[in-house]
């Protein structure tokens, strides 16, 4: 049995119709900068989020960079986030002049660890960028008091957190602006790069949407330096014909989740911990082990296409080490690097299969 870390043709066999016909609407009305195809998915997404808009942009590494120019980032300033995510976290800091200042996660949920932050704050700091990795939700309910109090941003990276809760609120509507991923593999994904910025404030959209359109605001009229970082309008129907299926997607993920858990307890992978109040939407399934390297290697050897996210923390990457973070040091993160393994999940993934993957995984066990 082989089994694909994500089936991505899996998920388009099922919804063929919806999404060729998606394609060709597009193709015959040629709109394929802006227009109708946009507004709609921007209306819907905003509408499943619960926030008050969104603003389509090229990619969610665009969306955290636009997002953070909306809030006047720049030069000299500092941004306070986790190490351990993707390097587009800390990149899109570094595009605006600002300067990533790395705080450790919480081991058991590897997000931004909230009584590390305020010790990070600077005079120099203006946003809190929590990191809803994995699916899971950040505890953001301190991070919130905390930028209240000190007169902060706070922008949520959800680009992995598509209908992810916490406390009832969906992750994209609780801090002042919101960045997701529309990357393939991402829970609702596109077909190419895309991604959105969701807030409540009017403001900050609108300077989004100006900023991701060549700073303009009529065809030929700019009143300042923007970007061409709008999304495509073929990606923006693609993700609207595939919105309505999110929900189910999730829970079947949540589903497939809890069989996992069920399988795999003694099976010396530590399976992952969901907080209380939050709902996980498993964008990732990620055991741990400290013989991660081993069980990949066995994995593969039974078929099963594991991987690992993330294995070098930011503040160790070569981009970074070279602007001075070499003497950083972040424990928790460090240690998650070099014993998260995530497993296949997919809405598509079979009983079967999972049963496969764990059985392989006890097998190592043993």
């Amino acid at each position: 049995m082989q089994i694909p870390l994500v089936d991505l043709r899996a998920q388009y066999s099922n919804i063929k119709p919806e999404i060729d016909s998606a394609i060709q609407r597009v193709l015959d009305n040629t709109s394929f900068i802006m227009g109708k195809e946009v507004t709609t998915f921007e209306a819907a997404f905003a509408s499943f989020i619960g926030a008050s808009g969104a603003a389509g942009v090229s990619s969610g590494t665009a969306a955290l960079h636009l997002a953070m120019l909306a809030c006047g980032v720049g030069p000299g300033d500092e941004v306070i986030t986790a190490a351990h995510t993707f390097i587009a976290t800390a990149e899109a800091i570094s595009q605006t002049g600002a300067r990533p200042v790395f705080v450790d996660i919480d081991p058991r949920t590897y997000t931004l660890d909230p009584a590390q932050v305020e010790d990070a704050i600077t005079d120099r700091t203006r946003v809190i960028m929590p990191v809803h990795l994995y699916g899971q939700p950040c505890d953001l309910d301190p991070l919130v008091d905390i930028a209240q109090k000190r007169d902060l941003w706070l922008i949520e990276d959800a680009a992995q957190a598509h209908g992810a809760e916490y406390k009832g609120r969906r992750c994209g509507t609780i801090g002042h602006i919101a960045c997701f991923s529309f990357y393939p593999g991402k829970n609702l994904g596109a077909y190419g790069d895309a991604g959105a910025v969701t807030s409540n404030d009017e403001k900050l959209l609108a300077k989004v949407r100006k900023l991701r359109d060549h700073g303009r605001t009529t065809k030929y009229e700019h009143d300042e330096i923007g970007y061409g970082e709008r999304i495509d309008a073929l990606q923006a129907a693609i993700l609207a014909a595939k919105l309505p299926y999110l929900e189910s997607w999730t829970e079947a993920r949540r589903a497939h989740a809890r069989l996992y858990n069920q399988l795999l307890e003694g099976s010396g992978a530590a399976t992952p911990y969901e907080s209380p109040d939050v709902r996980h939407v498993y964008h990732l399934y990620v055991v741990r082990t400290p013989h991660r390297d081993d069980l990949l290697s066995h994995l593969k050897s039974h078929g099963v296409d594991a991987g690992i996210h993330y294995p070098i923390p930011v503040h160790k990457q070569t981009a970074y080490t070279k602007q001075g973070y070499s003497n950083v040091r972040l424990p928790a993160s460090e240690r998650a690097a070099a014993e998260v393994l995530s497993l296949p999940l997919y809405p598509e993934l079979t009983e079967a299969q999972i049963h496969h993957v764990a059985e392989a995984v006890r097998e190592f066990a043993k």
